[in-house]
């Protein structure tokens, strides 16, 4: 990995060391001149280039379904995290009883939409975070009953940074006929995320964090033996087959995810996401899990060298790009805002400081990170 040249990549690089990738990650030159490419078209030739963007959505849901090991017709586009969840916790059909599973630690975007069902007397059942930061398997196991139509977890957990075991919750929903639902956005684009060797049925996550691109363009997964599992309660011009017969009224869903795409695209979005998704695959997913698990490291010895408390667990498997960690006898924001006034970027989530390094960071932005730590 050639990080010099990485870095260019990255403007944010000149001013900050932004460590803060879990909460909004940086847009690299690539994103934006994509994004500037497809603004100047239509300044200067409004839709006469509509071909073309179809063309790039086209290439970018490709780029998508190959860095989760999918198909491209099981990639939708969404505005966010929450459409995609929203669209299986409204499209799944429920009786009364019927209960979910998910942590007592998911961001609102893996709640939400879940606690929203109770007008359909659906339970939601959440399992506990331990001491340590880790949810482990068994706790999510032991909720797992013959009413549960669900279980949606987390790839990664905002707050703690922990990786949960994806396989092992695949299983376990196969084996008793439940739906599996992961929210991908603390994950995708920093860690391997192969979604058919893990047995995923559906996948949300935005592209704002971890996948380096705008706001308000996220990518939806639903796989091709579980579509037919949601119907559909979005519905516009777009989700149907022969969508440009204006006046044929043929209500009949495309056959793939896109049928969840309906209306006009935040092409914009896509061309920032086409970008960021381009220059991920040229490195390799696999060699930026290597490095951004390189630098966590790098950052717990610093910071346990200097008396600091890790909430993250550390176990193999288990870790992530994000670090939580706490000291008893420190002003945790007085030191987020510190460090901000010294151009280091962090975060502090549940009263501990979050620090998520990308690859494009360095061991040397994490040395000064820790210098700056009383």
């Amino acid at each position: 990995m050639d990080i010099k040249k990485i870095r260019k990549e990255f403007p944010v690089t000149k001013k900050y060391v932004y460590l803060d990738n879990a909460c909004i990650g940086p847009l690299s030159y690539r994103a934006t001149a994509y994004m500037n490419k497809f603004i100047d078209d239509m300044a200067r030739c409004g839709g006469i280039n509509e071909d073309t963007w179809i063309e790039d959505v086209n290439k970018t849901r490709a780029m998508a379904a190959r860095l989760l090991n999918a198909d491209p017709a099981e990639i939708a586009f969404t505005k966010n995290t929450s459409e995609g969840i929203s669209f299986v916790a409204n499209g799944l059909g429920w009786s009364i009883s019927d209960n979910v599973v998910i942590t007592d630690v998911e961001f609102p975007a893996n709640v939400y939409p879940w606690m929203n069902l109770k007008d359909r007397w659906v339970q939601v059942k959440f399992a506990a975070e331990d001491d340590a930061g880790r949810i482990p398997f068994e706790k999510i196991e032991k909720l797992v009953d013959d009413k549960t139509k669900v279980v949606s977890v987390s790839f990664v957990e905002f707050t703690s940074g922990f990786r949960n075991d994806l396989k092992s919750i695949a299983n376990l929903c196969k084996k008793r006929g439940v739906v599996f639902v992961v929210d991908g956005i603390q994950g995708l684009g920093a860690l391997e995320l192969d979604v058919k060797k893990i047995g995923v049925d559906f996948l949300s996550a935005d592209g704002h964090k971890w996948l380096l691109s705008p706001e308000g363009i996220g990518v939806f997964y639903a796989r091709d033996r579980s579509l037919e599992k949601l119907t559909v309660r979005e519905v516009g011009w777009a989700s149907v087959v022969d969508k440009e017969n204006y006046l044929d009224y043929n209500f009949t869903l495309r056959p793939d995810a896109s049928r969840f795409e309906c209306g006009s695209l935040n092409t914009l979005g896509i061309y920032g996401l086409m970008g960021s998704l381009e220059l991920i695959l040229e490195i390799g997913i696999k060699e930026i899990e290597e490095r951004v698990l390189d630098l966590t490291d790098h950052l717990v010895n610093g910071l346990e060298n200097k008396g600091y408390k890790i909430f993250s667990s550390r176990r193999k498997g288990e870790r992530s790009g994000i670090v939580s960690f706490y000291s008893e006898h420190q002003d945790l924001a007085s030191i987020r805002n510190t460090l901000k006034s010294w151009g280091i970027i962090v975060n502090l989530r549940d009263g501990r400081i979050r620090v998520s390094p990308h690859f494009y960071n360095t061991h040397e932005e994490i040395d000064r990170l820790l210098r700056h730590l009383p």
